[in-house]
């Protein structure tokens, strides 16, 4: 099976890891055609593994021995990588953000929706996906929107982790190799 970690958190407020560690803390899973994608926490490989949650679990604990800090990862088949790209359902505009909300506790991403405050769509909108949330919002507004400021609460730091558009692109982009 072909995987796409997304790690969170790394890179940014202190937690800082080389990629080619990155990968090769993976490749030390067992796992194979590892590549990394920009220094965001981007991570494609093959996996022998049937069951997707004993590979999540395995990655973060190896992640956190490690590097010294407390992984979360949101791990998805490339092909449903595929599927929510493709699934995106807000035209591309000029002076906005494109953004998909990736989850591993399905509840955790109807929670966001649910008390998400009533957002004005000239600044944001987000819609649900399948495992996850779309959302677009203007360059202007940015992370200091009323919904990113409510996806950056601590209570989803360890199940939800966000990608730009162009950056999931880029990702899918990686030949795919074994």
């Amino acid at each position: 099976m072909r995987y796409v970690a997304l790690l969170r958190g790394i890179n940014v407020g202190g937690i800082t890891i080389k990629m080619a560690d990155l990968a090769e803390t993976v490749s030390r899973l067992g796992h194979s055609g590892v590549t990394t994608i920009l220094a965001s926490g981007n991570v494609l490989f093959s996996s022998d593994e049937p069951d997707a949650a004993a590979v999540k679990t395995g990655m973060e604990r190896a992640l956190s021995e490690r590097f010294g800090y407390t992984a979360f990862v949101v791990l998805l088949s490339r092909d449903d990588l595929v599927a929510a790209v493709d699934g995106y359902p807000f035209d591309d505009r000029d002076g906005w953000h494109s953004y998909i909300l990736f989850g591993s506790d399905p509840a955790r991403l109807d929670e966001l929706l649910v008390s998400a405050p009533q957002l004005d769509p000239a600044d944001e909108s987000v819609l649900p996906g399948d495992g996850l949330l779309y959302w677009q919002v203007r360059r202007a507004v940015g992370i200091k929107s009323p919904f990113s400021l409510l996806a950056a609460k601590p209570r989803y730091k360890s199940t939800t982790t966000n990608r730009n558009l162009r950056t999931l692109h880029k990702i899918l982009g990686v030949p795919t190799t074994r």
